[in-house]
């Protein structure tokens, strides 16, 4: 990887009150079309930003007439989802090329299929950011918004990420009524981020693929409900660990639970 050259937003890591550090820019966003745009701009992590960007230049060769956005991945879905999906972070050569969450990978591919089959996807097959895929009641989403390399963000990159992920469950909080935590990995960086809104038990509950917990509000609002389920990386796909029926499935009663049923 080439060394990255300075940029002049790169003071912004380091000082929460710098406009264009996640923290002061997320918090001065009014609306959740406002949030999705913002963090488009990001370039709070240098790690990530270069490797982003080292991902588009070298390109996958079957993607070698692709223009890649490499940029950080806004959350797709309607602003009144009753039901969000979390994941962990873009692809270097799915949504990082694309432009859109959990699109032009395998795992998208088995994703919006289920969606799709439940009636909450437009179509089976997300391919760019500008393909016609519409959600219904559903919101995805990831605690960081840039890929990282080997999909292994650090802790302090998921921390310096987190006030946008926060900041959109500020906006959703109106209507959101059950998320699915797409693996371990959102399931811990959910927790905090929902402590916002909903109460935590102690001890804090387990992630496990079928988990499930509801969550009281502590601010007056609805409950929420919060479900497991394994990640759907190649990784469990392929092995058999997580299988299109057991997706479907888990979707199937998060949308019950939501309300979308």
């Amino acid at each position: 990887m080439e060394p990255r050259q300075p940029h002049a937003d790169d003071t912004a890591r380091t000082d929460p009150q710098h406009p264009g550090h996640p923290a002061a820019a997320a918090a001065a966003c009014t609306t959740l079309a406002a949030l999705d745009e913002r963090v488009t701009h990001c370039r709070a992590c240098p790690r990530l930003v270069a490797w982003r960007e080292e991902a588009a230049r070298t390109k996958r060769r079957a993607f070698l007439a692709d223009d890649y956005w490499a940029r950080p991945i806004p959350g797709f879905g309607p602003a009144d989802a009753p039901l969000v999906l979390l994941g962990l972070a873009p692809a270097a050569h799915g949504a990082n090329r694309t432009g859109r969450i959990f699109t032009g990978d395998p795992s998208g591919d088995l994703l919006y299929a289920a969606l799709h089959e439940l009636g909450l996807a437009s179509q089976p097959r997300a391919t760019w950011r500008d393909d016609g895929m519409v959600l219904h009641g559903v919101r995805i989403t990831d605690p960081v918004r840039c890929c990282p390399p080997e999909n292994r963000p650090t802790p302090e990159e998921r921390d310096t990420c987190g006030p946008w992920i926060a900041r959109e469950f500020d906006h959703l909080r109106p209507t959101v009524r059950t998320v699915v935590a797409l693996g371990g990995f959102a399931w811990q960086a959910a927790l905090p981020v929902l402590a916002a809104h909903w109460r935590i038990p102690r001890p804090r509950p387990v992630f496990g693929h079928g988990a499930r917990v509801t969550l009281s509000a502590a601010d007056g609002g609805a409950p929420l409900e919060l479900l497991g389920c394994y990640h759907v990386s190649p990784r469990n796909t392929y092995t058999g660990r997580l299988t299109p029926a057991m997706l479907r499935d888990l979707l199937a009663a998060a949308a019950e639970s939501a309300g979308l049923r």
